[in-house]
């Protein structure tokens, strides 16, 4: 071989050199297209709804990577390791082999701190309630001034305090007041009740103890006694003054117990 390469002239060496190198690159070039099934596209199928499992299974039956990009999403209206998002998109062609990314709702719901809903108007508790990702579970009227406020926030039938660690999804049952109450009836006697037996008392007509003042002597309210309230039972003529649900009664605290000064009525006046 060298003999023949010794024996032609410069030139056709140079040419049969560039005619070796061409051919070598057409080669490669011809099998990295092969390799790469260069040109070769496909149409993404569409997997969101779909089960991780069953997204994962048709992406590589069909040659495409799978990777997931985001599994820190949470929404209550799909299924745990439902895909929520794909990119590429459905439908798009692209190459063989291509990685496709997939948004996955979380397993379980995370832990949120629960807000306070508390003296917010209805409008706006529901507003921070989907901020949260909560739910409205039952709505309770009772008598109060302030009327569709929330008077207090629950949740499978407790009080849940705000800060309290809660799913979200959760349902928060909602207790909201409904104005006054159109029926009159004579005021309740509180004279010689502890604060716990008039708070239960006033509970049960629909009214709520307002302002509370104790004497200096009143070291603990569970040991002291109502000896005054406002409105009170009787007025200075003796005629019955009358309450409606919703309204407040406030009263003094005392260490020495009065007697009552008469039994009280919730008798209902037209």
């Amino acid at each position: 071989m060298f003999k023949f390469l010794t024996t032609k002239p410069l030139w056709v060496n140079i040419v049969a050199g560039i005619v070796i190198l061409l051919l070598l690159l057409l080669l490669f070039l011809g099998s990295l297209a092969l390799l790469t099934q260069h040109g070769k596209t496909m149409k993404i199928p569409s997997v969101t709804g779909l089960s991780f499992d069953d997204a994962k299974k048709t992406l590589q039956a069909q040659g495409f990577e799978v990777q997931i990009q985001d599994s820190s999403v949470y929404y209550d209206t799909m299924r745990p390791m439902q895909v929520v998002k794909q990119f590429p998109e459905a439908d798009n062609l692209v190459k063989i082999n291509r990685t496709v990314y997939l948004t996955i709702n979380r397993a379980e719901a995370p832990f949120i701190q629960m807000p306070n809903l508390v003296s917010m108007s209805f409008r706006n508790a529901m507003t921070v309630l989907s901020q949260y990702g909560l739910k409205l579970g039952d709505t309770i009227f009772k008598p109060d001034f302030a009327r569709n406020s929330i008077l207090d926030q629950q949740y499978k039938g407790e009080t849940i305090k705000p800060g309290t660690s809660i799913q979200q999804g959760s349902a928060i049952t909602l207790v909201l007041g409904n104005g006054i109450g159109g029926q009159e009836f004579i005021v309740p006697d509180l004279t010689g009740l502890t604060y716990q037996q008039a708070k239960a008392r006033l509970d049960s007509f629909g009214l709520s103890l307002g302002a509370v003042a104790a004497d200096r002597e009143v070291r603990d309210s569970a040991e002291s006694y109502i000896y005054w309230q406002s409105p009170p039972q009787f007025n200075d003529a003796g005629g019955a003054n009358h309450i409606r649900p919703g309204q407040t009664i406030d009263i003094k605290l005392g260490v020495q117990k009065p007697e009552p000064k008469g039994a009280d009525s919730a008798t209902n006046t037209n």
